[in-house]
């Protein structure tokens, strides 16, 4: 009987995927197998948002059209890997912390556990996972995201102590904060001028650097006054002004961008609204402003004044729960998208309208 030879597979299954390709993938919201909508509130109370779904990893993209040879190719190297390797671990989401929306409409969530960048790339119809720092340097606790000058993304490393510049692709293009940041957290940025605000939990402020990467100034130091901080987390800027989560001090700040305090609201508290560790925060275009509760499980709405108006969550898997949730943030539209961390999953809603 002939000997298998590995190398000569891999070849022949080489050739039969050379010069064909494949149309991208399909994306799509994973559910939890139910058709019924999910409301909330739930009725005879007025719907406000409705459950779309979620983002787990790789079995958001569904193959695109293929043809006859290369859907063969693909299956023989799916049983030649089995044969070789043993079974492929799916790609999943682990610990997801704060997610990002690019204009081409990629999601980009950051992974302390995976310790990477996952690019849920919408119009190619792939995941890609982001891993490297520099050539010889990985991730290691990456937090905050957000987008920069010329389709650059940031990214807050908390045990590096940095803030690291990719381009579009992934590719490592340097990084601020090296010897300043202690450990950054939050990350968000003034599109107007493109000041790049730092959440420096360990130092309790605010550390604002220009697109260059040079410190421009550090807002706030520890303490309980409005405009001081307990070990700031997670931050946004929307109409002008950075919100800011200071979670040990239970509460939102809402700051100029030179730090002049213009709003302070939440509290701690054993009910529903209180916010006994605030994480994540996300101020939607119509000025709605959405906290996360970690505490208590909960996703919290409130309106511009800083009044609560809807609490979804608690404890749990299912839909409409979370298990010490961590971000939150908008897409240009209506959808309101969570960090699920311990569920590992990112959940989506959509938000339907009403005053």
């Amino acid at each position: 009987m002939p000997r298998y030879r590995p190398g000569v597979t891999l070849v022949i299954v080489a050739l039969l995927l050379a010069g064909c390709a494949a149309t991208p993938g399909t994306f799509r919201y994973q559910t939890m197998g139910e058709s019924v909508d999910h409301l909330f509130p739930s009725p005879p109370d007025q719907p406000r948002y409705r459950y779309i779904g979620e983002l787990t990893g790789e079995a958001n993209f569904g193959p695109g059209e293929e043809s006859g040879t290369l859907a063969f190719g693909k299956k023989a190297l799916k049983w030649l890997a089995g044969l070789v390797g043993g079974k492929r671990k799916p790609i999943v989401l682990q610990r997801p912390q704060r997610g990002y929306i690019d204009k081409d409409g990629r999601i980009f969530v950051t992974d302390v556990s995976r310790q990477a960048v996952y690019v849920f790339d919408v119009p190619a119809g792939k995941l890609d996972v982001w891993e490297m720092v520099d050539k010889n340097v990985r991730f290691s606790t990456p937090v905050g995201i957000t987008g920069g000058d010329d389709g650059e993304v940031l990214v807050a490393d908390a045990d590096l102590g940095l803030v690291v510049r990719l381009d579009s692709h992934g590719k490592p293009l340097g990084t601020i904060g090296h010897g300043v940041l202690k450990r950054p957290t939050g990350l968000t940025r003034n599109p107007d001028t493109g000041d790049i605000f730092v959440a420096d939990t360990w130092a309790h402020d605010i550390k604002v650097f220009d697109r260059s990467g040079n410190l421009l100034r550090t807002i706030g130091k520890r303490g309980t006054a409005p405009g001081e901080f307990n070990a700031p987390a997670y931050l946004a800027f929307a109409k002008g002004e950075l919100y800011v989560t200071d979670t040990f001090n239970s509460r939102i700040q809402v700051l100029s961008p030179t730090g002049k305090v213009r709003m302070v609201f939440g509290r701690r508290g054993l009910f529903i609204g209180d916010l006994p560790r605030p994480k994540g925060v996300a101020v939607a275009n119509n000025g709605l402003i959405y906290v996360v509760e970690s505490y208590y499980d909960h996703l919290l709405v409130f309106d511009q004044n800083g009044e609560m108006l809807l609490p979804i969550g608690g404890t749990g898997s299912g839909i409409g729960q979370f298990y010490l949730p961590a971000g939150v943030w908008t897409d240009a539209g209506k959808k309101v998208y969570v960090a699920d961390m311990f569920n590992g999953r990112i959940v989506v809603f959509e938000y339907l309208g009403g005053s």
